[in-house]
C-alpha cells in the first residue's frame, strides 16, 4: 500500500467535497461529488454512501476508484488511486455513520466505501503533471 504524505494530508483537511471516480466492470466512468469523506490514517479513506447510486454499483463490480484532492485553500493537487472494500454492517459500518450522524443526523450512512491507497499522483499543470509522487 502506499500512504499520503503530510503535505497531501494537510490538502486533504483543506477539501470539503471529493470528486470520486469510479468505473463500471465494462469501463464505463462515472464521477461523483461525495461530501462525507475521511482521512482514517494515510493509507485509509472512508466515504460514506449516502445518496451513491451509480459509484455503489460500480466498486462492487470494479473495486477501485479515484479522488482528487483539490480545492480553495489546499497547497497543491493529487489524485488518490486506490483499491475499495464495501460494508454494510460491522464496527466500522457503525463508526462511519456515527461520525456522518454527528455532523448532519438526518443522513443515511447506507453503506461504507473503504479505500485503500495504491498510489497518489500529481495533478497541477505543468511538467510534472501526472508524475507518481507516492
Amino acid at each position: 500500500m502506499a500512504a499520503l504524505t503530510p503535505d497531501m494530508i494537510e490538502a486533504f483537511k483543506e477539501v470539503k467535497v471529493f470528486p470520486l471516480a469510479t468505473a463500471s466492470k465494462d469501463g464505463v466512468p462515472n464521477v461523483a461529488p461525495m461530501g462525507s469523506v475521511f482521512l482514517i490514517d494515510p493509507e485509509t479513506i472512508w466515504i460514506g454512501d449516502n445518496f451513491m447510486h451509480k459509484s455503489l454499483k460500480n466498486v462492487l463490480e470494479n473495486p477501485k476508484a479515484a479522488v482528487y484532492i483539490y480545492g480553495a485553500g489546499a497547497k497543491g493537487c493529487y489524485q488518490v488511486k486506490a483499491d475499495v472494500t464495501v460494508k454494510t454492517s460491522g464496527p466500522e459500518h457503525a463508526r462511519m455513520a456515527e461520525m456522518i450522524h454527528e455532523k448532519k443526523p438526518n443522513l443515511p450512512a447506507k453503506s461504507l466505501l473503504i479505500l485503500k491507497v495504491t498510489g497518489v499522483f500529481e495533478c497541477m499543470p505543468g511538467a510534472e503533471a501526472g508524475k507518481q509522487l507516492v
